[in-house]
């Protein structure tokens, strides 16, 4: 049988308009908690290309919703 494949076997790079699409928030506040260390860092993907990891976003997201639900 074979397993299935984990984020870090087969990761999806998502691009800063796919990050504001998905969580919902805007490009500065992106970059607002990514310079306060509240946000996963961009992987550099060449010289001038830069994208998050997909299941960093995910996780991130969920912490949200973890941090609401105990708030």
């Amino acid at each position: 049988m074979q397993e299935t494949p984990t984020e870090f076997e087969n990761p999806r790079f998502l691009r800063l308009n796919q990050v504001v699409e998905k969580t919902g928030i805007s490009r500065s506040t992106v970059y607002l908690y990514l310079n306060q260390g509240r946000f996963p860092k961009p992987v550099h993907v060449s010289e001038r290309l830069v994208a998050w990891v997909e299941s960093e976003v995910d996780a991130w997201m969920q912490e949200r919703i973890a941090a609401r639900k105990s708030a």
